[in-house]
This record gives C-alpha cells, sequence and structure tokens, in this order.
C-alpha cells in the first residue's frame, strides 16, 4: 500500500508541475501581450496628440490648457494613469520612434523594413528609458540587444549609462559601426568581442586606492556574473589560475574563458602596471600553447587579451604580428563619461570619412 500511495504521489507531483508550468507560461504570454498592446496604444495616442498640436497653436500655449483638460476628463472616465505627465511621455514616444525604422534583427523572417508598420517588442519602460537615448543609431542598437538578451530596464539603463554602444563602435570600422544600429552586436570574429574601455565598477574597487592583480582579480571572481555580462555575448567560465607546464616550467594564466559563439578559448591576463612586450611575447606563449595542445580541431583559434588600465596600441602594433589572435583591452574602475564617448566617436568617423575622402 505504501508503495501505491509513493506511486500515486509521485504521478501527482509530475502532472502538477507539468500544468503548473504551463500556466506561468501562458500568463507570461498574456502579461507580455497586454504590455505590448499598452505600447502601441501609448504610441497612437501620442500621435493624435502631435496631429491635434500641428493643427493648433503654439507648443507653450497647447501644453498649458489642453493636456490638462484632456487628463483631468481621461481620469473621470478611466481611471487612474492619464496624468499630463503620462501623456506628454507619450506625445515624446511618438515623436521619437514615428521616424525611426524597425531594426532588422527585430523584424520577423520574411518582413521587411520598408513596408513594416513600426514593430514594438519592449515594454513601455524599456522604451521610456530608450526615448532619452538622442543619438537614431545607438537607440536601435540598444532596442535590439535589450530584445535579443531579455535586458532588464535597470540592465538597459546601466548599459546605456556605460556607452555601451559607443565603446563597441570605437572598436570597429565605419560600416560596421552602421552595422550595430540595424542588428545589434553580431559576434563573428575576435575583434567583435572588444569594448574600448571595459568598465568594471561592478568589482567595488575605487581607482584611486592601490590594489594589486591578485586585488582585481579576486574581486572579477566575486561578480562573476557581472564581469561576463560586461565581457560580452557568449562567455563561459572555466577557469581562474589555470596551471599548464611547458618543459618543466609552471605558468599561470589568470582567467581562461570560454566563447561558444566564436567557439574559442579566451584567456585573460590581468596587469596594473604599463603594459610591455614581454606581457605580449607571454601572452603570445600563452595562445601558441592552448592552440597546439589544448583546443580540439573544431574550435577556432584561441584568442588572447590583457586587460590593463593603460593600453599602447603602438606597441602592441610595433610587437605582435598583423594575424596574431591577441588584444589589449583597457578597463576603468568607474562609468566612462559618456559625453567624452560620444565626442570621441563623432571625431573618429569624421577622421574616418576625411580619409576616404583623400583616398
Amino acid at each position: 500500500m505504501n508503495n501505491n500511495n509513493q506511486i500515486i504521489e509521485a504521478r501527482v507531483e509530475q502532472l502538477a508541475q507539468r500544468i503548473e508550468a504551463l500556466v506561468v507560461e501562458a500568463r507570461k504570454k498574456i502579461a507580455s501581450t497586454v504590455n505590448i498592446a499598452m505600447v502601441y496604444t501609448y504610441f497612437e495616442v501620442g500621435r493624435y496628440i502631435v496631429e491635434d498640436e500641428q493643427g493648433g497653436k503654439t507648443r507653450a500655449e497647447y501644453g498649458k490648457g489642453i493636456l490638462k483638460g484632456v487628463s483631468a476628463r481621461l481620469t473621470a472616465s478611466l481611471g487612474k494613469g492619464w496624468s499630463v505627465d503620462t501623456l506628454e511621455k507619450t506625445r515624446r514616444f511618438f515623436l521619437t520612434f514615428s521616424k525611426s525604422a524597425t531594426p532588422k534583427r527585430i523584424l520577423s523572417k520574411g518582413e521587411n523594413s520598408a513596408t513594416v508598420q513600426r514593430k514594438f517588442v519592449l515594454s513601455w519602460n524599456h522604451y521610456q528609458i530608450l526615448s532619452h537615448v538622442d543619438n537614431p543609431e545607438a537607440r536601435g542598437f540598444y532596442e535590439i540587444e535589450a530584445f535579443k538578451q531579455q535586458w532588464s530596464t535597470r540592465y538597459l539603463q546601466r548599459q546605456i549609462g556605460s556607452g555601451l554602444y559607443e565603446r563597441l563602435a570605437l572598436s570597429r570600422n565605419k560600416d560596421e559601426v552602421m552595422r550595430l544600429a540595424t542588428e545589434g552586436q553580431v559576434v563573428e570574429k575576435p575583434s567583435d568581442i572588444i569594448k574600448d574601455p571595459l568598465v568594471l565598477e561592478f568589482c567595488g574597487l575605487k581607482p584611486e586606492a592601490s590594489y594589486s592583480e591578485t586585488d582585481l582579480e579576486s574581486a572579477i571572481i566575486t561578480r562573476l556574473q557581472d564581469f561576463l555580462l560586461e565581457m560580452g555575448k557568449g562567455f563561459l567560465f572555466e577557469a581562474r589560475q589555470k596551471r599548464f607546464t611547458f618543459e618543466e616550467r609552471h605558468f599561470f594564466i589568470d582567467l581562461v574563458l570560454y566563447n561558444r559563439l566564436l567557439q574559442a578559448y579566451v584567456l585573460v591576463d590581468l596587469k596594473m602596471d604599463d603594459l610591455t612586450h614581454q606581457d605580449l611575447g607571454q601572452m603570445q606563449m600563452y595562445v601558441n600553447y592552448y592552440d597546439r595542445y589544448v583546443k580540439e580541431d573544431f574550435e577556432k583559434p584561441t584568442i588572447g587579451i590583457l586587460l590593463c588600465e593603460r593600453k599602447n596600441d603602438a606597441l602592441v602594433e610595433l610587437t605582435l604580428p598583423k594575424d596574431a589572435n591577441i588584444y589589449a583591452q583597457q578597463y576603468a574602475l568607474c562609468l566612462p563619461g559618456k559625453a567624452l564617448l560620444q565626442q570621441k566617436l563623432r571625431e573618429w568617423i569624421a577622421e574616418f570619412k576625411n580619409k576616404e575622402n583623400v583616398v
């Protein structure tokens, strides 16, 4: 009898779990559908306000009277949620997104951005954050990545605040910068995973404080999930202080990661002092060892990253061969000045265009 009871209990538990999972998933879909419907509704509300405004008087006079009256009328008939502030947000939302095409990677298979009406895939709160991104290319990039990577609003704010778009764009050529805006971050080659700089403010180390490579390594391991997210797409952690032996000598790699999108090992060495050619040579040796003795035939060549406080591109270029799979990547312990990053990007694109014109 006990045996039968156990069997029945197991079946009850299994069936209940399956039904619960089904209901939870359905609730998620319903909530998502309701949220998206609300976004479309707010977009149309914004359209009505802009159209009425364009047919009326000046913006200042319009804002003082009309929206207050509309807010009072809607609140009386529909309940809370229709304040003047909300109506002004819908207006901004429409003005911001009515002129921008739907990013390519958000379209369904077979759809074309030239023929499809503006498509919304994020929550209203996400779009409120995106409405304050003035650069349409950056806004398109963040919309794609927030959708594809399922970013929370908090994480979206962090990525915008850290200048993720600008940091990725500064490590790419002009054509790839434009591709970022319409397709998001596409990882096809090692240089696609490099950001300039890598922002490690979540480690809790103060920029003005004195700390060692071990301190930084320990802080990274403590906040490993945040570190892997900051590194980019597809990173997995394998080992810390990975030891290998060659000709009776022991060597230690600070961090060994793996990128599942590139199908390649990523070796990371942490450097506190100025980068030297000896550091680059050592990393080249690490990469050679992994390529010859660790990686499988189906895997791509190993990538080496020297994470340093100050990098020297000229030294890297002079020391390493052109086809070396090794990169010096700068890090910052506080969020970079976004205005400075944006200025650097504008200067970089202008310089690129000038070179094209000269050629």
